[in-house]
């Protein structure tokens, strides 16, 4: 009579007979067997609690990992344990339970046959441990002193167990025992005849197709349902894998060597394939993208010459230099060998193999011959770059260049070099000045022109970046504050930021000048007025006469020509007179003759003015003192009324 599960056992025997390959069973959920010596065997999931009355020590544990394929379904990852209990029954049970007859039924043998149990645990790293109570009967006649009691315990896809995952099998006590075991990788599980029911084995594969028309390489899916993968690109099955941009790939840069990596993102497989291997006609790529670089040295007193040569893919072949004359023609003895075993990648993907050759005779610039095999002639040479004709090129270029930048720097800045040129003849190297303020002071004359040119005057200062401020612009503040409070207000501001004032003549200017300085003279009426009515005054006459005051109180100080400047508008310096005493030692410029000299003087500042230096005022050369260097004219202002 065959016990209860004996018909799996032909089944593992056949297993256990093809261990060195992975084994399949058909289990399609968690299972015992019951071997020798054992009946009625059940599993079920158990704590790991203290040992029960039934419990039975093993003596042996025996785990291993196999698919589990059943009916044309997918195949899962099973533990399988073989199981040895330490259980013998004594000799007078074993006469009193064969004494009985044969025709007596399942029911007396159970009740004869006494139960008892063993738990297994399993524990993969980092995962809490599961474990299994397997209880059975013991049948004692087929038993013997030699036979041990045994069963199989097969787990489908147990928890926490993946592939290449490390399990650890014990026991509970009594006798608790220990076993370690390694769960297949996912490629060794690929690579078996079931890899298709396997779902982590399945990968996408993709389709090369070259278009000679637009001559580039097309990738597409084998199934065009499938979403596109990832892919990356490798020079030979061993060379880095290069992430691809989802872009045709140029037939230039194919090589018989390239090989292509798919895998999903979900998916821990990849698949490799290098479809261009026997694509004769991308040999070409190779040897058109082979470079090569050469250095020259000494060792020893020796020349030498290093050599790096860089290809997409590994070749062989040889390599040797020679002399670049019309021909390049071969040294002898220094031919090497291009070995397989040499060739390294770099960062770029490219492969890459170095060489030396030692004790060369260098007379030209050296060259080096590279000869692949598979190719009926030699690549051209490839040869050292004379780099001292070079620097020298590179020299007479960089001359060039900084004679063309100066010229053109000297003709669009022609006007800023010839100023520069006058503050260095005139007044030395000075301090520019960085605010550029200036306040122009109208002449106290009625005529509407006269007060059109002082607008002008303040237009072009200001188109040539000064901050200009004129009097007549500010009367609503002459009104409220009176004209000297207002002028102080200015010259306050002035010497907190600097500046200049800039006093405006006019025939009428240096009359009232001449008449302030002298108030004791006879006011006397203009020549073309037959009425004798009483003279009309402008509205800046009161600031005029202010700053006269201010310009006074400088020359008493010793500072005249720091704060003002006097320019002159309708005056020819050479049919007037002298200027009033009040006004001599200021500088004086005539417009619009003496413009660019205006502009540098109130570009330099009044550092410069107050250095001591000579300023020609358009009548004589004066000092920042006040002291006559040089009259050009002398000549009276001062006129009686007979004169008139």
């Amino acid at each position: 009579m065959f016990l209860p599960g004996w018909s799996f056992w032909c089944v593992l025997l056949t297993l256990h007979m093809a261990r060195g390959a992975l084994a399949t069973s058909g289990y399609a959920s968690h299972e015992v067997i019951c071997l020798q010596g054992l009946s009625n065997c059940t599993i079920e999931d158990k704590m790991l609690l203290a040992p029960e009355k039934n419990d039975v020590a093993v003596r042996n544990l025996n785990p291993y990992f196999k698919l589990c394929c059943r009916d044309g379904g997918p195949c899962a990852l099973c533990l399988v344990i073989d199981t040895e209990i330490d259980f013998k029954p004594d000799n007078d049970t074993e006469e009193d339970d064969h004494s009985g007859y044969d025709g007596e039924d399942d029911s007396e043998a159970t009740e004869s046959n006494p139960r008892a149990s063993v738990k297994l645990c399993y524990q993969a790293v980092h995962v809490l441990s599961t474990c299994k109570k397997v209880e059975f009967a013991v049948n004692h006649g087929p038993l013997t002193q030699k036979d041990w009691p045994k069963f199989t315990v097969v787990i489908r896809e147990p928890a926490g167990v993946s592939f290449s995952t490390h399990v650890t099998v014990f026991s509970a006590k009594p006798a608790a025992l220990t076993r370690e075991v390694d769960a297949p990788s996912l490629d060794e599980v690929c690579s078996q005849e079931q890899q298709e029911r396997v779902e982590q084995c399945g990968v996408p594969r993709l389709n090369s197709v070259i278009n000679q028309t637009m001559n580039w390489v097309e990738l597409k899916l084998a199934d065009s349902n499938q979403s596109l993968p990832s892919v990356c690109v490798q020079y030979e099955m061993d060379g880095i894998c290069l992430d691809w941009n989802r872009r045709p790939i140029p037939v230039y840069s194919v090589a018989p060597c390239m090989c292509l990596q798919v895998w999903n993102e979900d998916k821990l497989r990849r698949s490799q394939s290098c479809p261009f291997v026997h694509t004769g006609v991308l040999q070409r790529n190779v040897w058109q993208n082979v470079s090569v670089s050469m250095r020259l040295g000494q060792e020893n007193y020796h020349s030498m010459l290093w050599w790096n040569l860089t290809a997409p893919c590994r070749l062989e072949g040889e390599v040797w230099p020679c002399h670049n004359e019309h021909t390049c023609r071969e040294m002898d003895g220094f031919k090497q060998q291009l070995a397989n075993n040499t060739w390294k990648q770099n960062n770029e993907g490219q492969w890459e193999t170095k060489g030396v050759f030692e004790e060369i005779e260098i007379h030209l610039s050296p060259c080096m011959m590279v000869k692949l095999n598979g190719m009926g002639d030699a690549l051209p040479p490839f040869c050292l770059k004379n780099t001292e004709r070079w620097r020298w090129s590179l020299l007479v270029v960089g001359l060039m260049l900084l004679v063309c930048v100066t010229v053109l720097a000297f003709y669009f800045l022609h006007d800023a070099v010839k100023e520069w040129v006058w503050s260095c003849r005139y007044g030395g190297f000075v301090k520019i000045s960085s605010e550029g303020h200036v306040v122009l002071l109208s002449p106290p004359d009625v005529d509407h022109s006269v007060s059109e040119s002082v607008c002008e005057l303040g237009a072009q200062l200001r188109n040539r970046g000064f901050n200009v401020l004129v009097d007549q612009c500010s009367r609503k503040e002459q009104c409220n504050l009176g004209p000297l409070p207002w002028l102080h207000s200015q010259l306050m501001e002035m010497n907190s930021r600097g500046g200049t004032f800039v006093l405006v003549l006019t025939r009428a200017a240096l009359n009232r000048a001449e008449g302030w300085a002298h108030p004791g003279k006879e006011v006397i009426k203009s020549k073309g007025d037959p009425t004798g009515l009483p003279e009309i005054t402008s509205p800046y006459s009161d600031v005029f006469t202010a700053s006269l005051s201010l310009i006074q109180a400088d020359k008493q100080l010793g500072r005249a020509g720091e704060r003002f400047l006097l320019v002159t508008l309708g005056l020819d310096p050479k049919g007037d007179r002298r200027l009033p005493e009040l006004l001599r030692g200021l500088p004086l410029f005539q417009l619009p003759s003496q413009t660019k000299a205006l502009l540098h003087e109130l570009t330099v500042g009044r550092t410069a003015r107050g250095s001591g230096r000579r300023t020609w005022t358009g009548w004589e050369w004066i000092t920042s003192g006040g002291r006559t260097a040089k009259t050009s004219q002398r000549a009276s202002y001062s006129k009686s009324a007979e004169d008139a």
